[in-house]
């Protein structure tokens, strides 16, 4: 018998004073089976950090076609492409081809930078595609079937909240 995602519910009030967006998202976002939650808040913190209403979670890793994150426009092209990781050239190359904007959330330090350094003469043909590293050390804390969540975007840095817990997550 196969395990099921676990489904959480997440009210987010944003405050991205660096974007002037100020919004309340009400999400509803499955979990894998195969993700841990430290994973789950980056993806979180992803949406978080490029939130719009058009703007929308995918299957994810269930599905090798599809980023984490992404954002289309009206006639289903693709203006924002987003994955988590250390993504392999094959994939970086699809989604560039594919999306006008392309954005790489890394995490765990040593795995990103190794990562980084293998693939930095390959990567800087692609005009579209930024890679940004999280430290979020912690974060995973957070993940409750229910969540409350407060995020304050400020000169590159994000302040996370629920009720009881507070992280700051700086962006390299």
């Amino acid at each position: 018998m196969a395990i099921s995602a676990t489904i959480n519910k997440i009210s987010l009030s944003i405050a991205n004073m660096d974007k002037q967006y100020y919004q309340s998202h009400e999400l509803t976002v499955a979990q894998h089976p195969s993700e841990n939650d430290f994973r789950f808040m980056i993806r979180l913190i992803a949406f978080m950090l490029n939130a719009s209403e058009q703007l929308s979670f995918t299957k994810g890793l269930s599905s090798d076609d599809e980023p984490e994150l992404w954002q289309k426009t009206l006639t289903g092209d693709i203006e924002l492409w987003i994955d988590l990781g250390q993504v392999d050239e094959k994939r970086i190359r699809k989604a560039c081809g594919r999306a006008k904007q392309v954005i790489i959330y890394t995490y765990h330090e040593g795995k990103a930078k190794v990562w980084r350094e293998q693939l930095a003469k390959k990567l800087q043909r692609f005009d579209n595609l930024t890679i940004i590293h999280i430290n979020a050390e912690g974060i995973e804390q957070l993940v409750k079937r229910n969540m409350q969540l407060q995020c304050n975007i400020q000169e590159g840095e994000l302040y996370l909240s629920d009720d009881e817990l507070n992280f700051t997550i700086s962006l390299d």
